[in-house]
């Protein structure tokens, strides 16, 4: 678990992608594929909370450290997969203080929070590390919060203060939907908010992240600032390349 904060907070540059399948064997081969991060999603994927534990097992060999991002702020569904074994946690559709304080403290065992206390846990070797586990949990749990509609922006410098919140992550479709111009990430209107938003997290000291479509985007997002980046799914990696081998044999049957 140790380090993901830490090299944020240094200014790193670190690289992810997204785990939407529930998979296993696909969360395996994307662990050894080079990434800093990933995160398994619980949102938008197939997989269910049932899958989580399979997942962070599948990842046990590898350097990667596991976000999960849940459904919602709700304490039980929180502490629920950090029990597992999670490094962090993203929260879709914040919109205000209250909403990224709630998230946060969903994280954190008392006093600071209101995480439910239980010893025999993945996350401590099933009780054998309780106590280190605790102590350091709040400086190692990765708090991610979303940053995706109007209402989010309108509260952007309180959510970036909230204590607990370590990266404003920047959800392009949503936000651009919010926005009312789908999809154009050049837009002058969606550069504009990309800035504010890396602002509001410099100036309390907090990090940036974005879901990229486009490897290729990365050197003009992490130069604006960004050093949370994520690139693609499991889901599309798969369907890529299994399109792209399909067609590569079409065309060499119609040339035979």
């Amino acid at each position: 678990m140790k380090g993901l904060k830490q090299r944020l907070q240094k200014g790193e540059i670190l690289i992810g992608t997204f785990l939407s399948l529930g998979n296993p064997v696909t969360t395996e081969i994307v662990g050894n594929a080079g990434f800093d991060w990933v995160v398994v999603d619980l949102e938008h994927g197939v997989g269910s909370e049932g899958d989580v534990v399979h997942q962070l097992m599948a990842l046990r060999n590898s350097n990667v450290f596991a976000i999960i991002r849940v459904e919602g702020y709700q304490r039980q569904r929180v502490h629920r997969v950090l029990d597992l074994g999670a490094d962090g946690i993203m929260f879709p559709r914040i919109e205000t203080a209250a909403e990224a304080e709630l998230s946060v403290k969903a994280m954190q065992y008392p006093p600071e929070g209101n995480r439910g206390v239980a010893k025999m846990i993945r996350a401590t070797r099933y009780g054998d590390d309780f106590d280190g586990y605790r102590e350091t949990a709040a400086e190692e749990l990765l708090g991610v919060i979303q940053i995706e509609t109007r209402e989010s922006l309108q509260h952007l410098d309180a959510i970036a203060n909230t204590p607990g919140v370590d990266v404003l992550f920047i959800g392009p479709s949503d936000l651009s939907m919010a926005l009312g111009i789908f999809g154009q990430t050049d837009h002058p209107l969606f550069v504009k908010t990309i800035e504010q938003i890396i602002k509001a997290a410099k100036d309390a000291q907090k990090q940036v992240g974005i879901l990229l479509s486009d490897p290729a985007d990365v050197k003009k997002y992490s130069e604006m600032g960004i050093h949370f980046i994520a690139c693609g799914t499991d889901a599309g990696f798969l369907s890529k390349g299994a399109q792209q081998t399909a067609g590569a044999m079409l065309k060499a049957i119609s040339f035979s």
